[in-house]
């Protein structure tokens, strides 16, 4: 009988197995994750849950007995340390487990300060598990002053956190704006409006030089000079593929885990899906961090699996949540060369990337049709006219009939 073994029990991990077993697979199923919680949705970590707005029953993606009622053996709490790939074997915790197909979802890994400029002090966090929110949440009290440390678009979540709670957050960006990396300036503008209305401060072309405390973050110098008091720190500067476990069983690497256009590694019998793959598309290479390439990839590769013989068709499309504020994002900004705005009502807008006269990407801030239609566009590979974007008599969905 085949046996299947999963490691990384996140959003891929647990949106492959249910595949497996809803497509009809009648073989071995192991899903094995280090922490003691079954698979959970990570989005709300950092908003809802940490606002105290969603219970941790919420958070599961299935109920537990979902695995039982589905003959598949979830471990919990359990660290794979090693995998051969010649025995086809993984060690997890003491135990030596034989595989027939093995699927690396091990996601990512934040990335953390170094400990040289204060990044062990006690106070001291990063957002990424449930572990780390539960450890930050006795911090969130009205009036204590936080540090948030990048202007992506963790760091600006938990700004809009903080600042809901009535704290004083001070984010400091050392690009030239927050969201320099993934977004047009447009976009950087609006939410730098949406957070210095709400209190925040934001520091933007200046960096840490350090923390300071003893045993615990007390304080920061800035690389301008400044001094801050502070209670504790958030990092939000990045996160990294999760590939030491591949890369140390000999599988190839490139930005991640490198898995060809169905999802199989350099290794036979080896797959990979989710935040730590990277795999091909439009003539060259990519690494998606969001919970719809999760799913969607580790579907694929479940189907394959199974004998589908399916390439990965990827359709980027990703969000965030900000005070009252839903960002909506369809398709990929790299290399564009011109924005246009589409103004609605009260603080709905919508940012319209291109590269010559091709649609690449739409940034929809409260404005849910615009993202539903850009996203829809960009999919069927049309691109309207900029100038109907821009006028506010162009009727949206006529857009679909170009």
């Amino acid at each position: 009988m085949t046996h299947v073994v999963v490691i990384g029990a996140g959003q891929a991990g647990s949106s492959l197995v249910a595949k497996l077993r809803n497509g009809g697979f009648e073989g071995q199923v192991t899903l094995i994750g280090e922490e003691p919680v079954p698979p959970y949705q990570r989005p709300p970590l950092s908003k809802k849950y940490l606002l105290g707005d969603m219970e941790l029953d919420r958070l599961f993606l299935r109920p537990q007995s979902f695995y039982s009622d589905n003959d598949i053996a979830l471990r919990l709490n359990e660290t794979v340390s090693a995998i051969d790939t010649s025995a086809k074997t993984v060690t997890a915790g003491n135990e030596v487990v034989s595989y027939d197909e093995l699927v690396l979802t091990t996601g990512s890994s934040p990335r953390r300060l170094p400990t040289a400029i204060g990044g062990a002090l006690d106070g001291v966090f990063v957002v990424r598990d449930l572990k780390d929110v539960d450890a930050m949440a006795p911090e969130f009290t009205e009036g204590k002053h936080v540090l948030i440390v990048g202007g992506g678009y963790i760091g600006l979540e938990a700004a809009a956190v903080a600042a809901s709670r009535g704290l004083k957050v001070t984010l400091v960006e050392m690009a030239d704006r927050i969201l320099q990396r993934v977004a047009a300036p447009e976009t950087s503008d609006y939410f730098r409006d949406l957070h210095t209305s709400r209190g925040v401060n934001i520091v933007e072309g200046v960096g840490l030089d350090h923390l300071t405390g003893e045993g615990r973050v007390n304080g920061a110098k800035l690389t301008d000079g400044s001094l801050l008091d502070l209670d504790f720190v958030i990092v939000g500067v990045g996160i990294m593929p999760a590939s030491d476990l591949a890369e140390a069983a000999g599988v190839d690497l490139d930005n991640g885990i490198k898995t060809d256009s169905q999802g199989r590694t350099s290794v036979p019998n080896v797959w990979a899906a989710g935040d730590c793959a990277s795999f091909p598309y439009k003539g060259g290479r990519i690494r998606l961090e969001s919970v719809p390439n999760a799913i969607d990839q580790a579907e694929c590769v479940a189907e394959n699996i199974m004998g589908a013989d399916k390439d990965y068709l990827a359709k980027p499309w990703f969000w965030s949540d900000q005070y009252d504020v839903k960002l909506q994002i369809a398709g990929l900004n790299t290399g564009y060369d011109n924005v246009v705005t589409r103004q609605g009502d009260g603080n709905s807008v919508s940012f319209w990337y291109y590269q010559g006269e091709t649609l690449l990407a739409v940034d929809a801030m409260n404005a849910p049709r615009d993202y539903m239609i850009g996203k829809r566009l960009i999919e069927g590979g049309k691109s309207p006219d900029p100038a109907m974007i821009t006028d506010p008599e162009t009727d949206m969905k006529a857009l679909m009939r170009l």
